[in-house]
Parts: structure tokens; C-alpha cells; sequence
């Protein structure tokens, strides 16, 4: 499956924020890439700051343009506001509850883990990162991978509590998605409704 592989550093730093998570580069160089990045920027239009929030989204949550498109579809046929849908369908991902489950320390990590059949989903083996986990539904690490070293090192110390629609059960490392988030639960930086504009004029 296609996905982002290029300089991680370098679109962190696009956006000010540490996407992919911690990023000593970031913390170094606070400015954006470029021969100019350190200097004065022109002013960015009302278009390109939409579509620079969409851009943030996408490669925050790891999805390449084709499956956020479908999936921003998909929260606009919703009842609902459509950016908080979009929002809560992406956090329902297998790769993220793998990530906000503490069983990996980053998306691209529990991307990994999934791709490699290290996770099952209500007792199958899932190896589809984009699969949408369904509240009730229990998300372990299978039982042969318990023991691998990314995943222990993850657990090591995590904080289960600060995701409430999640809840976390150590013996069997395992996890179940009590509901979709909230809005106001989710910790993203992101301005859902600049996607949902920007998608608007297209």
C-alpha cells in the first residue's frame, strides 16, 4: 500500500507542530524548510491556508489524498457536522487505535505493526491499516507478538487514562473502543472546518 516515506523533519517543520511525534529537528530549527524559511513570508491566501490544513490532517493521520477524499465523502453523507465526523472516522483507523492504545509510539509504527499481522480485531489477525474499528470492538496484539521489543517499550509507562473512549485491559493487552471521540477529546491541532471549506469550492 502507497504511503508517505519522504523527510518527516521537513513537513514538521511546514507546519510548526510535531506530527509525527517527538522530532529533535523541530525542536532545533522552529522555522519553515527552505532557503528563505528563517526570513519574511509572503502571506499565505484564505485557499492556501485550507488546503494547508488538509494537508496537515492527512499526513498526521498517515492517509494518502485519495482515501481522505473518500473518506471526507463518507463524513459529508453523515448526519452530523461533517469535520467532527471526518475527525472521529479517522481516529477509528486501526493504525491510530493501535497508536492512541499505546501498543506502538507513533502511526507510522502501528501502520507497521498491522501491516506485519501483528494485531487482531475481535480475535482475527487484521492486516488492513485502514480498517474502521467499530465501538465494542476489542483491538489486541496477538499472542505470539506479545513479546516483541517495539511493543513492550510502548507500553512501558503509557497513560491509558487520557483517551476516554478507549479502555485498556494490560494483562491481555487489549483494547476496546467504547464510542467514537468526542470532538473536544480528540488532541489534534487541526481546524476541521478549513477541510470542510476548502472541499466546499472544489
Amino acid at each position: 500500500m502507497a504511503r508517505y516515506i519522504g523527510p518527516k523533519s521537513r513537513i514538521a517543520r511546514r507546519f510548526g507542530e510535531a506530527i509525527f511525534g517527538a522530532d529533535k529537528v523541530l525542536s532545533r530549527r522552529n522555522f519553515p524548510p527552505g532557503q528563505h524559511g528563517n526570513g519574511r513570508r509572503r502571506k499565505t491566501s484564505e485557499y492556501g491556508v485550507m488546503l494547508a490544513e488538509k494537508q496537515k490532517a492527512k499526513y498526521t493521520y498517515g492517509v494518502l489524498e485519495k482515501q481522505f477524499r473518500n473518506m471526507f465523502e463518507k463524513a459529508s453523507a453523515s448526519n452530523g457536522i461533517t469535520g467532527e465526523i471526518l475527525l472521529q472516522n479517522l481516529e477509528c483507523r486501526l493504525d491510530n487505535v493501535v497508536y492512541r492504545l499505546g501498543i506502538a509510539p507513533t502511526r507510522a509504527a502501528a501502520r507497521q505493526l498491522v501491516n506485519h499481522r501483528h494485531i487482531t480485531v475481535d480475535g482475527k489477525v487484521t492486516g488492513i491499516a485502514s480498517y474502521s474499528v467499530k465501538p465494542g470492538q476489542i483491538v489486541a496484539v496477538r499472542e505470539k507478538s506479545k513479546s516483541l521489543e517495539v511493543i513492550a517499550d510502548s507500553l512501558a509507562g503509557f497513560n491509558h487514562s487520557k483517551y476516554p473512549w478507549m479502555e485498556w485491559d494490560e494483562s491481555a493487552k487489549a483494547g476496546k473502543l467504547l464510542h467514537k471521540p468526542e470532538r473536544a477529546d480528540i488532541p489534534e491541532n487541526i481546524k476541521e472546518q478549513l477541510i470542510v471549506e476548502l472541499y466546499s469550492k472544489n
